[in-house]
């Protein structure tokens, strides 16, 4: 018995198998944080969000956006360039190698940057510039030269955070045309030649070895003020002892003066003679000086009757009782000298 199929079922076959295809080539899938530029017949149509999306096949296709990454290769990295219709809309990480850059001192340096970009709206990055992110990659390189130009190579490495901001303030004007939003930019490394990063060692060593300097002579001059405060302080406590033991001697001879013509009468040659007695003492005190400094001794007039004095007031001081007898002594020397006196007169 022959197998007979109708013409009918190979048509329904065919027109499945069409159908089939047409929805598998139609029926298409976003992930989520990407989205698909979508054109009919080559122009705008829509922008497919994350999830399930129809497309018709053959008449709507999506138009692919040229990416440029760079791979490390040993010791380089090399650009890799690649055509993809889904658009990736997270934060994305671009890490140029060195460009070399003239400071205003004219020291040429190598700096390695990385640029963190997000699109926003892929519509402007498709049709508004050719290539996306080799746009973004030449307006960060040339924007990078033209701010560190500006700068000293000293002040380069104070404030990188500077400099980041002021590329990322002029990208972001020109980056916004092409849907790009400009999240930070980084200043990574800054390589100089090894003549210039040889003379920046030197200098600060000078500057560490300067500042070592100050220090010690500030502390050599903290020193010496503390020492003399404290040498000032000490004086005046010095002077201020001497001014108090003064006063109390003169107050302890005043009232030895005092308990001595208490007991002897406060008649006036009882006071000539207690004074005759201070200078014998102050004479007395006074010789050994004299003696040690000077070539020559000088004898006061009339010692022997400051001696006497003195010797009268020694017998008082022994016994108050003998007040009278040291007074008889007095005037018997006192007589003597003034009889001796009139004799040599004669």
């Amino acid at each position: 018995m022959e197998s007979f199929i109708s013409p009918t079922l190979i048509l329904s076959l065919i027109f499945v198998a069409v159908g089939i295809f047409i929805i598998a080539k139609g029926l298409v899938i976003v992930r989520q944080s990407e989205v698909m530029v979508i054109e009919r017949l080559g122009s705008f149509k829509r922008v497919l969000e994350s999830g399930v999306n129809i497309i018709i096949p053959f008449i709507e296709r999506p138009r692919p956006i040229t990416m440029i990454r760079y791979v490390k290769m040993g010791d380089d990295y090399h650009p890799v360039v690649s055509d993809e219709t889904r658009i990736d809309r997270r934060e994305t990480v671009m890490d140029f190698p060195g460009q070399p850059v003239v400071t205003t001192d004219n020291v040429t340096v190598s700096i390695n940057g990385a640029l963190y970009y997000q699109i926003i709206d892929p519509r402007r990055a498709v049709y508004e510039v050719a290539n996306m992110s080799q746009a973004v990659e030449v307006l960060a390189k040339t924007t990078l030269r033209s701010v560190v130009g500006k700068m000293e190579l000293d002040k380069l490495f104070e404030s990188r955070s500077e400099v980041n901001n002021a590329i990322q303030a002029e990208m972001e004007e020109p980056a916004s045309k092409w849907g790009v939003k400009l999240t930070r930019v980084e200043v990574q490394d800054i390589s100089m030649p090894e003549e210039v990063e040889e003379a920046m060692r030197l200098q600060m060593a000078a500057e560490r070895k300067r500042r070592a300097t100050v220090t010690e002579a500030e502390g050599e001059k903290a020193a010496a003020i503390a020492m003399a405060q404290g040498q000032r302080e000490s004086a005046i406590l010095n002077a201020q002892g001497d001014k108090e033991s003064a006063i109390l001697r003169a107050q302890g001879e005043q009232e030895s003066i005092r308990l001595v013509l208490s007991a002897m009468g406060e008649s006036e040659d009882n006071k000539q003679t207690v004074i005759g007695y201070l200078l014998g003492q102050s004479y007395i005190k006074a010789l050994p000086t004299m003696a040690k400094d000077g070539e020559r001794v000088f004898v006061p007039y009339e010692s022997s009757a400051l001696l006497g004095s003195m010797g009268m007031f020694r017998e008082l001081a022994g016994s108050p009782e003998n007040a009278v007898q040291a007074t008889l002594k007095r005037d018997g020397l006192r007589g003597g000298l003034v009889g001796g006196a009139g004799l040599a007169d004669g």
